[in-house]
């Protein structure tokens, strides 16, 4: 996968495709919040979300309070959003289904 920044019309035609990710205020990143049932659904989907970023090699900056999982994904190293940022999310969005 790519690790090219995405020029505003890719990024606005993805997050077409993601309901309930958001660009991020600097518009640097999306971001999503998710919600379980409890701490375990939230820790089972941040496993499968944790494996598949490995497989990737692109980590997402993460957050979990209980049943909560705050999710923020960016490429550094193109100071921006990249394909990579997408595919993890579309997983996350997916594994995170019924949040």
């Amino acid at each position: 996968m790519k690790r090219q920044k995405l020029e505003d019309i890719a990024i606005k035609a993805w997050l077409e495709t993601l309901p309930g990710w958001e660009r991020t205020e600097d518009g640097t990143g999306i971001f999503r919040s998710f919600r379980f049932r409890n701490f375990n659904e939230a820790f089972g989907f941040m496993t499968r979300a944790a494996i598949q970023a490995e497989k990737l090699d692109h980590h997402p900056e993460w957050f979990n309070v209980w049943a909560r999982v705050d999710v923020t994904l960016t490429t550094h190293s193109a100071k921006g959003l990249t394909e990579l940022d997408f595919e993890l999310a579309a997983f996350m969005s997916t594994a995170g289904e019924g949040a």
